[in-house]
């Protein structure tokens, strides 16, 4: 008896408790409009993902591992559910245009987790509302977990926290008890614990499709859980556990925790790594606004925060001017700032090979130079008392974009832009963006239903939406 009362003490229990115990109304209805709102932003991705190289190969390799199974997913037909779960992850994720939470010290994209809701969602009859419900469990379980043990300064991918986060809230949707929920945590905490290498220069493939391999193996661990197979309870206070082995201690009281921090998840409005994105909207105003000769062009400085700097800006992540891929692409500031220069934008026609090795593109960033205020980096609280755009940081993305050409200087600042949560893309920000993602892949009408099938959600299944997301998509043959 005594054991059992101090297995529920475990933040594995806290956690299964907040998941099951929590209701469609907690969460209140700003919140779900915005999870609406960021559900049609990774719908967009779906879309959009599927004429991409990258995504065929990961088809190709799932008609080899997959004979047959109960959910009908977009382009495949019918998978398993553990692989509808990875796929559908994989088409979200690695367009790179989906949402973020940034902490001080780490981030993650929450919307990692709705490709194991899809698919959790076609293994039962599941409504709108519940995904919905399970949605907001997701994202507040990483998102806090991002706050309270940022893994990333530790060499570990915000991936690891996915595990958490996704078996929490996809479990919900598939019928655990508290009990199995708190032994899947502990399976799925202790089974992935994947290297923030994955993000680092080179950067390759495997970036886009990292969450879609934790999708896939929590999905199992969901379903082993189901079954009675038990997993590390203490996983984050007991021996050799992530307390013991990062140093981090997760004291969160889950009994009082709420939705509150997914009111700080953002949108991208230009398709690259998060920390570009104010800097960004600065280079197309200055660009949209002046009359610039790219051929006069001596240099383009950005001055920045630290974590930009380390990500995207030649810091600790490595070299960001060796660019010929898609992924080193879009985690690289002086080429997305060299063609948001040239193009006016950023999407995914900016990551095409055929644009990413044109020769303007190619010598414009090698004249693009990424700044901190302060030459010292270390310690980061030393730092960000000497670096104000460092210290302003993540509340702010502060930015400071010159662009020379000869005696012509153009300047513009910016402290965040529009997709972050200060100011944030309304319904119609966000419809335009799905809209031009798919302009050319469905049709208008298509794009509509879509679009007004997500606004009522809660008035439909979750099947209706994967229909609809499915729909008009040829099967691949291999």
């Amino acid at each position: 008896m005594y054991a059992r009362i101090m297995e529920k003490q475990y933040q594995s229990y806290q956690i299964a408790d907040f998941s099951l115990n929590a209701s469609f109304e907690s969460v209140g209805p700003e919140i779900m409009e915005q999870l609406k709102r960021h559900l049609l932003d990774s719908a967009g991705s779906i879309i959009v993902a599927q004429k991409s190289t990258t995504i065929h190969k990961l088809a190709a390799a799932l008609k080899h591992l997959s004979a047959g199974g109960t959910c009908s997913v977009p382009m495949l037909g019918k998978l398993p559910a553990d692989r509808a779960a990875e796929w559908f992850t994989a088409l979200i994720r690695y367009p790179d245009f989906m949402d973020n939470y940034i902490g001080k010290e780490a981030t993650c994209h929450p919307s990692d987790n709705i490709g194991s809701l899809l698919a959790a969602g076609l293994c039962r009859e599941t409504s709108g509302r519940e995904f919905l419900l399970a949605m907001a469990i997701g994202y507040a379980i990483e998102c806090r977990l991002v706050e309270e043990t940022p893994v990333m300064i530790k060499g570990f991918d915000h991936t690891a926290l996915l595990a958490y986060s996704l078996t929490a809230s996809a479990g919900r949707l598939l019928g655990l008890s508290h009990k199995q929920m708190a032994h899947a945590i502990g399976m799925a905490g202790s089974g992935f614990v994947p290297l923030v290498t994955s993000r680092a220069a080179y950067t390759y493939e495997w970036k886009g499709l990292a969450s879609s391999m934790v999708a896939l193996g929590c999905f199992n661990i969901i379903f082993m859980a189901r079954e009675g197979l038990t997993g590390p309870l203490s996983i984050f206070e007991g021996p050799k556990g992530f307390e013991q082995i990062l140093d981090m201690k997760l004291k969160h009281e889950w009994t009082t925790s709420d939705f509150q921090l997914i009111k700080k998840c953002s949108l991208k409005t230009y398709n690259a790594e998060v920390h570009t994105q104010s800097s960004l909207e600065a280079l197309t105003e200055l660009r949209a606004n002046n009359e610039l000769d790219i051929a006069a062009i001596e240099s383009i400085d950005i001055t920045t925060f630290l974590t930009a700097y380390h990500i995207v800006g030649g810091g600790v992540y490595g070299e960001r001017k060796q660019v010929y891929s898609k992924e080193q692409a879009d985690h690289s500031l002086p080429y997305v700032a060299a063609v948001a220069v040239l193009d006016g934008q950023v999407y995914p026609e900016q990551l095409l090979p055929e644009r990413i090795n044109q020769p303007d593109v190619q010598a414009l960033l090698q004249k693009v130079h990424v700044h901190t205020v302060s030459p010292l980096h270390r310690p980061l609280p030393v730092a960000g008392f000497l670096d104000p755009y460092t210290d302003a940081y993540p509340e702010k993305l502060k930015t400071k974009v010159t662009i020379s050409a000869g005696k012509a200087k153009f300047i513009c600042e910016k402290n965040d832009y529009h997709g972050f949560y200060t100011r944030p893309f309304s319904w119609d920000d966000t419809i335009s963006k799905f809209k031009k993602l798919t302009d050319q892949i469905i049709s208008a009408d298509h794009q509509q239903q879509i679009v007004e099938l997500i606004q009522h959600f809660e008035n439909h299944r979750v099947a209706d939406l994967v229909s609809l997301l499915s729909a008009g998509v040829e099967e691949i043959a291999y």
